[in-house]
């Protein structure tokens, strides 16, 4: 019971961060769509701009950085965009040290929220975490609900919303400060282990890269990208939604590889959530523009559907309900568009209320609960910060900006706010393509899951079979082998009857050995055989193994012919070594391959002889022993003088 409420305390700080997304994408003035599903336009910046495109950058690199201390981050967005909202209350002027600070402020919260939901799943709260996560999404839709469609009308209520969330948010996430700086680690999750380390900052690394892209594009003037494209740059200039979408089409080919270095889930995960985010766009703009006037509705509709979302990315068939989700906002879009014989502009123009909300509450939540169910697939590498923040944004403004150059006809775009909507059926395949997308990601990592819990069980039943036999061979050690050892010592001074009895007694010392140090058991997971498990079997009293320490596994085709070879070698030391005679059997691992080598002190033979055997018909050593490891692809080596022994070396790739 201790535990749970620093699970909600965790909650509550997440969605105080949730409220300051919403500050940073509802500003005061908006010409156009809202930011969060605004297509961006070109990259160029002057002045003190690169100023306001560097800050952003920075801040998410030391974001990212600093995971483990999230509730300060959350803080620090919070005190960074307080002085301009209050700015914008009081009416007074903005310095640039108070626009840049804004800018870095919306990163920070962002990852901040990020990471409080990969504390939260590591902290064994995975609902909360995967709609946290969702809510990171439907708290930036809410804030573009907004500002609706600001070109209509100013809402001079703002600035106080917006101070006022600010002041909520902090509220929220003060308890979380303070049990952090009471040493409560958990707070801020489990700290990182050396092995998952440089993964950690291959994340930063990768998704520093992909939030500083901007400022390599911004250096794309029309005459460089004509350049560039062999065109004539005035072509360029009538035509930029085409100059647009080719720096979208770079921006998400760079970000694809970086997301691909990431890792392949990352990669997967971040498609599947950029995919959404654009699909949204041209349905959420026309659904704004429907509710123009009808700014608590259009806010109660938003919040509806990020709820909604939410629910279904905390709940444990949340890749189910995300891709249904989806497939109801794509058929509200297919409905839409068809409803109006193919100008869905017609439901903004006429303002239908009912219409446009429902399709405002299906796709936020379709966004939201494909945020969510996104989520638990990147915990576990803990890739959700660095994937859902800055990976999925900048693929999310490279599918904005080069999917605009489907919203054309005749070549050209409709100068008009709506013109992504007259083309909204784009927006329901995208919807279709994301729910998709999500169910394959839910499957393989279903799968993955079992896979590693598999393996997980066979390794606990290999270690509880080998304490088992740890705590068996101690009294029988002490007991039962010192009794054979005694017979096999004593037996051959009680005449015929004490020898048979000695030389059984040592059989049967070598054979319980072999079963207590697990000799009988030599399949491995995935066809595998530990071949030192099956050499040491062979061991009797007058063949002696020496093997690794290590099992030395090989695939159970080969390893059963190897074995076999060297039986038909000790075979040999049987009947033709002479009486008496000893051998001695050597495993090593070479990494690349494994040599086993058998040797006997017994009579030798003439080099000669294997060729005579061979002519006259006689082919054990040539099928038996050379011809199975030539099979494998490896060598035989046979050495033998009269009366100095023979030693047989076989080596065997690892991979034949």
């Amino acid at each position: 019971m201790s535990e749970k409420p620093l699970w909600w305390r965790e909650a509550l700080a997440g969605v105080g961060g949730c409220l300051l997304l919403i500050v940073a994408t509802s500003p005061m003035y908006a010409a156009g769509p809202p930011p969060f599903i605004a297509t961006p336009g070109r990259p160029e910046y002057h002045g003190v701009g690169w100023l306001v495109a560097v800050a952003p950058v920075v801040a998410t690199v030391v974001g990212l950085c600093l995971l483990r201390w999230w509730p300060y981050l959350l803080g620090a967005a919070a005190l960074l965009a307080a002085p301009h909202a209050w700015g914008e209350l009081t009416t007074m002027s903005h310095p640039v040290l108070l626009i840049v600070a804004k800018s870095a402020a919306y990163p920070l919260a962002l990852v901040g929220v990020l990471a409080c939901a990969q504390s939260l799943w590591s902290n064994a709260s995975p609902g909360l975490g995967a709609a946290l996560a969702g809510l990171a999404t439907g708290s930036r839709l809410f804030g573009s609900a907004m500002v609706g469609p600001g070109w209509l009308f100013s809402d001079p209520s703002r600035p106080t919303w917006h101070v006022g969330m600010i002041a909520v948010g902090l509220a929220l996430v003060v308890p979380a400060v303070r049990r952090f700086r009471r040493g409560d680690r958990a707070a801020a999750g489990p700290p990182d282990s050396p092995s998952r380390a440089w993964r950690r900052w291959r994340l930063v690394v990768a998704a520093g890269l992909a939030a500083s892209l901007v400022v390599p594009l911004s250096l794309l003037t029309t005459e460089r990208l004509a350049a560039l494209l062999d065109v004539d740059w005035s072509a360029l200039y009538r035509h930029e939604s085409v100059a647009i979408a080719v720096i979208g089409a770079v921006t998400l080919v760079a970000a694809t590889v970086l997301a691909a270095v990431a890792g392949l889930w990352s990669l997967a995960g971040a498609l599947t959530v950029a995919t959404v985010h654009v699909a949204v766009a041209a349905p959420l703009i026309l659904a704004f523009t429907a509710l123009g006037v009808l700014g608590p509705m259009r806010w109660l509709g938003a919040l509806v559907g990020a709820a909604v979302g939410a629910v279904a990315a905390g709940s444990r068939f949340r890749v189910a309900a995300a891709g249904t989700l989806a497939a109801g906002a794509a058929t509200a879009v297919f409905i839409a568009y068809a409803a109006t014989t193919g100008h869905p502009e017609k439901l903004a123009e006429q303002q239908r209320v009912v219409p446009a909300l429902l399709l405002l509450v299906l796709v936020t939540a379709a966004a939201t609960a494909i945020a969510g169910a996104a989520a638990p697939v990147l915990a576990p590498r803990g890739a959700v910060p660095a994937v859902l923040g800055p990976l999925v944004g900048v693929l999310t403004i490279g599918g904005l900006q080069t999917v605009q150059v489907t919203y054309l006809e005749d070549g050209l775009p409709v100068s008009s706010y709506l013109n992504p909507v007259f083309h909204l059926t784009t927006s329901g395949v995208l919807l279709l393509v994301a729910g998709a997308a999500v169910g394959g990601l839910g499957v393989a990592h279903h799968l993955a899951e079992r896979w590693a819990e598999r393996k997980r069980a066979e390794l606990i039943r290999q270690e509880a079979a080998a304490a088992e036999r740890d705590r068996l061979a101690r009294p029988i050690h002490d007991g039962v082998l010192q009794v054979l050892a005694l017979v096999q010592r004593q037996g051959s001074q009680l005449g015929e009857t004490g020898s048979q009895l000695a030389m059984l007694a040592g059989e049967q010392e070598v054979a319980l050995r072999n079963l207590l140090s697990g000799g009988g058991a030599t399949a491995r997971p995935g066809g595998d055989s530990d071949l030192r498990a099956a050499l040491t079997a062979l061991a009797s009293p007058v063949v002696e193994v020496a093997t690794p320490a290590e099992p030395v596994v090989l695939p159970s085709g080969p390893a059963a012919e190897l074995t076999a070879a060297v039986q038909a070698a000790l075979d040999n030391v049987r009947r033709h070594a002479g009486p008496g005679a000893r051998a001695w059997v050597l495993l090593e691992d070479e990494g690349d391959g494994v040599r086993v080598t058998v040797r006997d002190d017994g009579v030798g033979f003439e080099p000669q002889r294997l060729v005579d055997a061979a002519r006259a018909g006689r082919l054990g050593v040539a099928q038996s022993m050379r011809g199975r490891i030539a099979d494998l692809g490896g060598t035989t080596t046979i050495h033998s003088q009269p009366q100095e022994g023979t030693e047989v070396e076989f080596w065997v790739p690892r991979r034949s």
